[in-house]
């Protein structure tokens, strides 16, 4: 699919042709759709030809966000900000989905996707597509970025030979204070085997012979993580002036190797598979069993090499030998590898080359103090009635943090019940969880073991709650965990009354700051049952619970969606007013999407606010005419599930943690709520209607797998979504009353 520029309205019904002009922020020529297949006369709604490649719409994703960084209306180091953020993504594409494609291939798996390709088909798509991007991810380092940053920021990026005498002085003075003695190289020989190459860990390929010999000899030189990438180049009259680690090291490496001759020094970097076999129903322990699938993660097979492209042959020879891979699983890099760490660059306190600072706003019921101390806990404000949070805008610390902090500590509550996917380190979270405990409360956590990549810190926490008490569930065999809520039992009056967030975000401090999630505070007494129930069903074995309010997944969340999709067919045949609207990060269960196709075919208009990839191919004709489809890449990223139905004029709004995706909907605990207060209701609709006005942030998906970027028409304002909501968090602070 590509990325280009467009114009603001959506695309057209009919299949457009593919066009040739060379866009300004991303070349076409560069990014290149692989087009779907045509779709033949009625063909049945599981044909192969009405979905797009669930692995191509990864990288899909990537390109939008590379968008960003070649965009020269964004502030200069959120561009750079942007390119290390592609490139970590990238990261995880070759662990997650490359690795799980070499594994299924491996396996002799002969499965088609729902696009009607083999692993071993997808597996040759997603490798040419991820070179093609990977190359103008150097090329916008080498050629836009590096240049631009100097000239505009003040902020040089040098190669250790453009360094002056005295400059070279000064970094190779820091090379043998500081780094010299934790270098350890590896040499490769009959006494030597060839060294582990740990994940995504930046490494430099050493050749050198001996005075006496014609060998050429190899060694390896691993660059020390807990290093900075980039040094401070001193003396200097640019105040932001660094050189890479590796080229230092490269420059004085003869010290680590005296007596040989050294013939060549480039980098390289190893990617692993991180998608590994389990077998969760055989393990007597699923805390055990993870710890031993993080133990193999480290030496799980290598997917990907990249190396400095001007790496000698014999070097590059070698590598592939004893790293056992193909050619095509290397990707040659002209430049710096491992882009990621540009992070650091962006980090620069350099105001105007930035985002302007944005301090998230107190929802209004929560910063209005009662008129009496009683009206003054959260929990008496939360008995009023419902409130809405929504983050980055509004504060997680003035609203979740601090429902768990009162509760922590009120004398009144019993027992805490929470759901931790991921959370900070340092967790604040964790800390009010272990306090609770402290002071004698009920705190029962379920610690989902499973989250990928988070699987260390998850079982770390979850021991440390353990050992202060808490009663945890380390996950349930067979699914994940993913549902974001937490239950406070508080007695009242003589019996307890249920506290309850229901969210679509995790509860980390950190991430509350850039992600776009929505939680909803509530006091009702239903909901709060059927809470209780889910955490019964969680902690313990008591699958078989009812659910009248909540909508939980795997239990009666497939069901309930195709029975509102249904729904709104029913209305569109006798009204003519069917109506959806949803929000969600990706979009590619099956079932759902054929009943979106028979919705469409009715004449029901659905729009799809979808920011990763999507199966489903809108706007083709007798399919999805009336499907359109949207993705928002800003400033912040867009997180929340939100999901609108018409009902013919009694729209219901329902918020939570799961995407209409396989996984969630089959594979995972989630769980969605319905927003039943009129005033939160027609917020978060209206929220939906800022994020289909966008003009600026907004790319139109159409059938073609293109992705054009809406741009403002001539004389019509910009409409930002991030600006929009900003704007309104700052508007409702001084609303007394408002949700």
């Amino acid at each position: 699919m590509t990325v280009h520029e467009g114009p603001s309205e959506a695309p057209p019904a009919t299949t457009p042709k593919r066009s040739r002009k060379r866009s300004p922020i991303v070349p076409i020529d560069e990014a290149r759709a692989v087009a779907p297949r045509p779709v033949p006369k009625k063909a049945p709604l599981d044909h192969p030809a009405l979905y797009f490649n669930h692995e191509l719409g990864w990288l899909d994703f990537d390109w939008r966000v590379l968008h960003q960084a070649l965009d020269e209306r964004l502030p200069l180091l959120e561009r750079v900000r942007f390119l290390s953020i592609t490139y970590s993504n990238l990261d995880e594409f070759y662990q997650k989905r490359v690795g799980g494609l070499k594994r299924q291939q491996a396996a002799g798996v002969t499965r088609l996707s729902y696009d009607g390709r083999t692993p071993g088909e997808q597996l040759r798509l997603v490798t040419q597509a991820a070179l093609e991007i990977q190359a103008v991810m150097s090329r916008t380092w080498n050629e836009k970025l590096r240049p631009v940053l100097r000239k505009r920021a003040g902020i040089l990026i040098s190669d250790y030979g453009d360094l002056t005498a005295e400059q070279r002085e000064s970094v190779d003075r820091h090379f043998f204070d500081q780094i010299y003695p934790v270098l350890t190289p590896l040499a490769v020989d009959p006494g030597h085997p060839f060294p582990f190459i740990s994940n995504l860990s930046l490494s430099l390929a050493v050749g050198m012979r001996h005075p006496d010999r014609e060998a050429l000899y190899f060694a390896r030189l691993k660059v020390p993580p807990f290093q900075k990438r980039w040094l401070r180049v001193e003396p200097s009259e640019i105040e932001h002036h660094y050189v890479p680690i590796e080229q230092v090291i490269a420059r004085n490496i003869s010290g680590l190797f005296r007596g040989m001759e050294i013939v060549s020094v480039h980098p390289f970097r190893v990617t692993r598979n991180a998608d590994l076999d389990r077998f969760e129903e055989e393990a007597e322990d699923l805390v055990a069993m993870i710890s031993d699938e993080l133990r193999e993660r480290r030496s799980a097979p290598v997917v990907r090499l990249e190396i400095d492209q001007r790496t000698p042959k014999q070097i590059r020879q070698l590598l592939l030998r004893e790293l056992e891979l193909d050619p095509s699983d290397v990707v040659d890099v002209r430049g710096p590898l491992n882009l990621g760490d540009l992070a650091e660059i962006a980090e620069l306190n350099l105001p105007g080359f930035t985002y302007a600072p944005w301090t998230p706003t107190v929802p209004p019921r929560l910063a209005h103090e009662g008129e009496t101390e009683e009206d003054q806990d959260i929990f008496s404000i939360i008995r009023r009635g419902d409130i809405l949070v929504h983050h980055p805008y509004e504060s997680f610390n003035a609203s979740v943090q601090r429902l768990l902090d009162e509760a922590a500590d009120d004398p009144h509550v019993l027992a805490i019940k929470q759901t931790l996917y991921r959370t900070s380190p340092n967790s604040p979270i964790v800390r009010a969880l272990l306090r609770a405990a402290e002071k004698g409360k009920q705190v029962a956590v379920l610690v989902e073991v499973k989250a990928r990549f988070d699987e260390a810190s998850n079982i770390e926490w979850a021991q440390i709650l353990e050992n202060a008490g808490v009663h945890v569930t380390y996950g349930l065999v067979g699914l994940k965990t993913h549902a974001k809520v937490l239950l406070i039992i508080r007695q009242e009056g003589g019996s307890p009354q249920a506290y309850c967030h229901i969210g679509t975000g995790n509860y980390h401090a950190g991430t509350a700051q850039v992600y776009s999630d929505i939680g909803l505070l509530t006091a009702d007494s239903e909901i709060g049952r059927e809470a209780i129930q889910l955490f019964n069903s969680i902690t313990g074995h008591a699958p078989d619970q009812s659910y009248e309010r909540l909508i939980v997944a795997p239990r009666n969340m497939r069901r309930i969606y195709y029975e509102l999709i249904r729904r709104e067919i029913v209305h569109q045949e006798k009204n003519g007013n069917g109506r959806i609207v949803a929000k969600m990060n990706a979009l590619d269960d099956a079932g759902i999407i054929q009943e979106l196709y028979r919705a469409s075919q009715a004449g029901v208009r659905i729009d799809l606010i979808v920011r990763g990839h999507s199966r489903l191919r809108p706007g083709l004709p007798g399919y999805s005419d009336n499907i359109r489809i949207v993705s928002i890449i800003g400033r912040f990223l867009e997180h929340d599930r939100v999901y609108w139905f018409g009902n013919g004029g009694e729209s219901e709004v329902f918020v939570g943690s799961a995407d209409w995706r396989q996984r969630n909907l089959s594979e995972r605990v989630e769980v969605v709520v319905p927003v039943l207060d009129e005033i939160i209701r027609q917020r978060l609709i209206t929220f939906l209607e800022h994020a289909l006005a966008d003009n600026r942030l907004a790319f139109d998906l159409n059938s073609e797998g293109q992705y054009v970027q809406r741009r403002p028409a001539s004389g019509e304002p910009q409409r930002d979504f991030h600006e929009v909501l900003m704007t309104e968090a700052l508007e409702r602070r001084g609303s007394a009353g408002a949700t």
